[in-house]
């Protein structure tokens, strides 16, 4: 009796054990469901903010037919690159806890998606002799809806995933977008129709008053696109896992976002901090107006494994260069023997 007594004992006891380590896997698995969401969900955003600086540098711009003429090409291939980014979304990996966040995301990607296809469908017009107030006046009515995808991250879809990340004791670990690279519109004044004719007035060499002489010489400005190690995609506030190797090399996406072509076009790579930190860096002899190049950047030196890396990447500012808040972007690296 005491044998079988102490049988059961063990035999629950072992059942407890398996029940509460089966439990465990679900918690892990699940908080790396969702630290992977935010990462993922990040690099979307950033893409997306990427795609915004290149259509509104586009639309600013100013001085000849051949401007007009590549503007009208850029945002057709933007209209494209955003449908894209919404499928991306859609096959994304979201857990119940993120539930209401990805809602969000989608709302405001398939927003932004749709504003471009309206501002490519009716940009022809407006760099036209014909019908150009009309048209422009449509396109700055579609700038709302950029307004509303921007409301949609900034007021529900950052506060619901800050939420999830508090109450799963998640804060500290990933990072979610800043208020900054939430943002499509660089400036209100983009919805008032007569900013949006002036304008496009500029980007097709007829004049636009003030507005030509203040962009005199240009908008200049490059952004940071995406950022890859030994094929693994780094993502700004997530940690990525990296096997070291001989030929191990930083792949630096750089979108010239600016009116004029830039030369000369220095990245930078910081791995690690302090005195141990190795610096890196190359340089793109010249990017033309939107568009984009990769630069490849061997990692020299051979960094400690197993540990958090810090990784700083940074396209340095032109001359003229105003705005250098997408220039830079911090991550974490752990390497692997």
């Amino acid at each position: 009796m005491v044998r079988r007594t102490l049988a059961i004992g063990a035999g629950l006891l072992i059942l407890i054990l398996l029940v509460l380590a089966f439990r465990g896997c679900l918690n892990a698995r699940n908080e790396r469901a969702i630290k992977d969401y935010v990462g993922n969900s990040s690099e979307l955003i950033n893409q997306s903010k990427l795609e915004g600086n290149q259509l509104f540098g586009l639309l600013g711009g100013s001085g000849s037919q051949d401007d007009a003429v590549d503007a009208a090409n850029v945002v057709n291939g933007l209209r494209s690159e955003s449908a894209t980014l919404v499928d991306r979304a859609e096959d994304l990996d979201a857990p119940d806890e993120v539930s209401a966040a990805q809602e969000n995301l989608l709302d405001a990607l398939e927003l932004r998606r749709d504003g471009l296809a309206a501002v490519a469908n009716a940009l022809p017009n407006a760099l036209a002799d014909e019908e150009r107030r009309e048209s422009t006046a449509d396109i700055a009515e579609v700038m709302q809806v950029f307004l509303a995808s921007d409301v949609l991250l900034k007021y529900r879809f950052r506060p619901n995933l800050e939420q999830t990340l508090r109450d799963e004791d998640l804060q500290g670990e990933v990072t979610v977008p800043s208020q900054r690279r939430l943002e499509f519109v660089p400036d209100v004044q983009w919805v008032d129709p007569d900013f949006v004719a002036d304008q496009i007035a500029g980007l097709r060499g007829t004049g636009g008053g003030a507005t030509d002489e203040a962009a005199s010489p240009g908008l200049h400005g490059n952004g940071l696109g995406t950022v890859t190690l030994g094929g693994v995609a780094l993502v700004p506030g997530a940690s990525a896992t990296v096997p070291l190797s001989d030929d191990l090399s930083f792949e630096v996406q750089v979108v010239n976002q600016g009116e004029n072509n830039e030369t000369d076009v220095n990245v930078k790579v910081t791995v690690g901090e302090g005195n141990d930190a190795t610096e890196l860096e190359e340089a793109i002899p010249e990017i033309a107006v939107g568009e984009q190049q990769t630069v490849t950047i061997p990692l020299a030196e051979r960094p400690p494994t197993g540990e958090n890396v810090p990784v700083t990447v940074e396209v340095e500012p032109v001359p003229g260069e105003e705005m250098t808040d997408n220039n830079s972007a911090d991550f974490t690296v752990i390497f692997t023997s």
